[in-house]
């Protein structure tokens, strides 16, 4: 028997919020793989991705079922396999485009840096959920928790994939901040980091990569190669102008200028179709679903229920700043997906999952974890 508290507290401001971005999503793959849908009706990337859809809305519904707290008691495990199979890829992992980060299971190409991304989240809330952990924290109970992070982010960058690699690190100073952090260990944070861009730049990096960074620095030093991407990414977007084109009327689209069109620079094949308004629709979505995950923490009577909540939220947050800022050309192109927006089926699955744990503390408020 469900407990008709747990219905009471299902907070549908976010559900509500989170299905228009989800419909943007599939309009504007729909476009983006329009030629391909029109050769092959039924074996597709649109289909493919509403099946996707199906198994993340499914995935979402079970994690409401358990209670968040029996997470916390996964959560070392769930990380050890999620870097288990990080480990893994760099091995056996199917190589595409120069990176190797997925395995094929039954089938199915899966990303494991996509679970190590809400793995990280469920082991430092618990981390941090201790009883011996206070707010404000030591550097010395701050290692460990920098210590898994960085070892996470390495073996990503491994693969290599920097956008995902950005974002764990984003998502995991966010439940740092969120703990409350002295001025001077964000001195010592930020000393330490600007150290270690030579080394990681030039032992690291791959050549592809450097090439990104010096072409958001100086956009025309390869306006052909390296910067062929967010240039056309740009003319799509600025062609827009206020109304759009409408919808499968994008030139940059229709005659293949744009690339990557239907994962990382789906926000371009949006913008050209529907205009600056349409954008600021989708900003504003977003802008609004970030608040609603955010009011969720607050109200969290938990340490654990409020990092993960957090946790989950800057894991969406950071994934739209950085593709956004990537497709307009503020910062560099590094391969990561619009959240609820771009093809993918790890990355829809995985999100699902999140909004679906942000859900399950929502929903057990009134419950208190004594931890």
């Amino acid at each position: 028997m469900i407990d008709r508290r747990l219905i009471e507290n299902f907070d549908w401001a976010i559900l509500l919020t989170l299905l228009p971005i989800i419909g943007i999503g599939l309009v504007s793959i729909y476009s983006a793989v329009y030629p391909q849908i029109q050769a092959n009706p039924t074996h597709n990337l649109f289909v493919r991705q509403l099946g996707w859809l199906g198994i993340g809305m499914v995935c979402m519904f079970c994690t409401l079922l358990i209670d968040y707290d029996k997470l916390q008691m996964a959560s070392t495990w769930v990380f050890l396999l999620s870097f288990l199979l990080l480990a893994l890829v760099l091995v056996i992992g199917k190589e595409i485009n120069g990176s190797k980060r997925w395995i094929s299971l039954l089938g199915l190409q899966f990303q494991p840096s996509e679970l190590m991304k809400i793995a990280i989240v469920l082991k430092l809330a618990s981390h941090f959920a201790s009883q011996d952990i206070s707010f404000y924290p030591s550097i010395k109970q701050l290692l460990v928790p920098i210590g898994l992070t960085l070892m996470a982010v390495l073996l990503i960058l491994l693969e290599p994939d920097l956008g995902t690699a950005i974002c764990v690190l984003a998502s995991a100073a966010t439940m740092i901040f969120f703990m409350g952090i002295r001025w001077r260990y964000i001195a010592g944070g930020l000393l330490t980091g600007a150290a270690m861009i030579p080394p990681i730049w030039l032992h690291v990096f791959k050549p592809y990569q450097k090439r990104r960074v010096l072409i958001l620095l100086n956009p025309d030093l390869d306006p052909l190669g390296a910067g062929y991407h967010i240039r056309q990414s740009k003319i799509a977007i600025g062609s827009g102008m206020f109304w759009g084109k409408g919808f499968l009327n994008g030139t940059q689209n229709k005659l293949h200028f744009l690339p990557e069109k239907h994962t990382d620079f789906i926000f371009s094949v949006w913008a050209e179709e529907w205009g600056f308004l349409g954008c600021v629709i989708l900003l504003i979505l977003f802008a609004l679903l970030i608040l609603l995950i955010m009011r969720v923490a607050l109200r969290s009577k938990d340490r654990f229920g409020s990092l993960l909540v957090v946790g989950m939220g800057g894991l969406i947050l950071w994934q739209v700043v950085i593709n956004m800022g990537m497709v307009i050309g503020v910062l560099p192109v590094v391969g990561i997906t619009l959240p609820f927006v771009s093809y993918g089926g790890s990355s829809l699955v995985i999100l699902c999952f999140a909004i679906g744990v942000i859900q399950n503390v929502s929903m057990r408020k009134y419950v208190f974890h004594h931890r």
